[in-house]
């Protein structure tokens, strides 16, 4: 494990690292948790958020002055739990040692992995989703066997002391531990020797947690966002593909770091696809002002930024389309809007929206659209639609991206099975399910050998026939 690095004498600092102390010496007590009490952690963690979720529920409603009732149901609950059940059904596989095969020349001998916890675990979560991405890399730490440590976002302060007062109420403070506090607090809490620092929000601090985190050699998972793209093909119906792309860009007014970022469509379509969108919108929120259905943006600075890239975008010739042109802003609720001859000159073509803005781009040609996104930083997350096969095989093999859904958005993140995590700028490593088992366990390699030392006949002194036969036979 990591030696803990010299902090400076400041309170919150002194805090935090009695916090991990504790939880590191819990850890040295039981290095390696049994399976029977590593599933009744998940257990107990599921029971709680569903004997809690009204709380939940509503501390997250609080925070955003307008969180939809029901895409926190949708959106955190339903995956976290389903998360832990899915980790509960495996773990026992998980844990079991991985036989491997020992080289012919190293006979008599076994070869296997066994998936050891870690030790103590850092993970910082974001605003837009504050229950799951804490639940998410949670239930993966603790399955591993792992002490876990969670910062919470300083612009969600009543998720965070709801999430602190149900987790104390589940695990003692050295096992889970949850902090609270302003930026300093997460710089802070970014410098400890965890054994594992998983970071979840903006590509720009991911970069400052990656240096804080290098101080002390400490491995990273970095969750980032970036500007992930939609393509839209020349014959998918545009009705199937328009409803689609408008769901996931207004889940949570869009703040989602997969939600779509901007859409490629062809240029004979982009009106018809234009029209499609708006309808698409409408139905599902037939209003926005006092729509309980559609959610606000988070906080005012948030908004402001959002206004800008409207009013940047405007400024330099972007047509900008207001889908409730008629109605009366209430609150920090922001309507879904379309951006249509949109340039790179524009910072909501340069930066990730987090938000209910949608700029087109036309193609002429799929591989145009292709190259439009390669020239760019990979992303987190791309989206086809398409029903070709081969057009799909074509998109899959060309482009990078963190992960891919075809005919849809968002989706392939509540998949337990499938690993989530970015590429480039939009981060490293990945979590869910096993593969977040994986992250947060050493994957130590073990070579067992008993009585019999066949390779004594390969010892000094060099140059017997012995030695010779077997170059001839394995160096070839």
């Amino acid at each position: 494990m990591n030696s803990p690095s010299a902090l400076p004498p400041v309170q919150f600092d002194l805090d935090l690292a009695a916090m991990f102390a504790a939880q590191r010496q819990a850890f040295a007590g039981n290095p390696s948790p049994p399976e029977a009490q590593r599933r009744q952690w998940l257990k107990s963690l599921r029971e709680a958020l569903l004997s809690g979720q009204a709380e939940l529920i509503a501390a997250i409603t609080q925070d955003f002055a307008g969180r939809s009732a029901d895409e926190t149901l949708l959106a955190e609950l339903l995956p976290s739990v389903q998360g832990l059940r899915h980790a509960e059904r495996h773990l026992q596989r998980w844990m079991r040692a991985s036989r491997r095969r020992a080289g012919l020349a190293f006979q008599p001998a076994r070869a296997q992995v066994r998936y050891q916890p870690l030790g103590v675990v850092g993970i910082i979560v974001p605003w837009n989703y504050p229950l799951f991405l804490a639940i998410g890399p949670l239930t993966c730490a603790l399955a591993a066997g792992n002490r876990v440590m969670l910062k919470l976002s300083e612009a969600t302060p009543a998720t965070g002391l709801a999430l602190q007062q149900l987790l104390a109420q589940v695990f003692p403070s050295d096992l889970v531990n949850v902090v609270l506090g302003e930026v300093e607090i997460g710089q802070a809490f970014a410098r400890l020797p965890f054994d594992h620092l998983l970071f979840t929000g903006a590509t720009s601090v991911g970069r400052q947690v990656m240096l804080a985190a290098a101080q002390n050699l400490t491995p990273v998972t970095l969750e980032l966002g970036g500007k992930s793209p939609a393509i839209v093909s020349a014959d998918v119906p545009l009705d199937a593909a328009a409803e689609r792309i408008a769901f996931g860009k207004t889940l949570n007014a869009g703040q989602t770091c997969v939600a779509p970022d901007y859409v490629l469509v062809p240029r004979e379509r982009l009106d018809a696809f234009s029209d499609a969108y708006q309808g698409a919108v409408r139905r599902l929120y037939p209003h926005i002002a006092d729509n309980p259905d559609y959610t606000a943006i988070i906080n005012p600075r948030q908004l402001q930024r959002l206004q800008h890239l409207l009013d940047d975008a405007r400024a330099k010739g972007a047509q900008v389309i207001d889908l409730y042109p008629d109605e009366t802003r209430q609150g920090r609720r922001l309507p879904p809007h379309l951006l249509l001859r949109v340039d790179d000159s524009m910072q909501v073509m340069q930066d990730e929206i987090f938000g209910p803005l949608l700029p087109l781009v036309p193609y002429d040609g799929l591989d145009q659209a292709l190259a439009y996104i390669n020239q760019r930083p990979r992303p987190l997350a791309l989206y086809y639609f398409g029903y070709d096969r081969a057009g799909q095989e074509h998109v899959l093999q060309h482009t990078h991206s963190g992960g891919v859904c075809l005919n849809d958005t968002l989706l392939h993140v509540a998949q337990d099975d499938l690993p989530f995590g970015g590429i480039g700028p939009s981060g490293m490593g990945h979590y869910h399910g096993h593969d977040g088992f994986l992250t947060f366990s050493k994957a130590k390699a073990v070579l067992a050998k008993q009585r019999f030392n066949a390779a004594r006949l390969i010892y000094p002194p060099y140059g017997k026939a012995l030695q010779r036969l077997v170059y001839k036979l394995f160096i070839r």
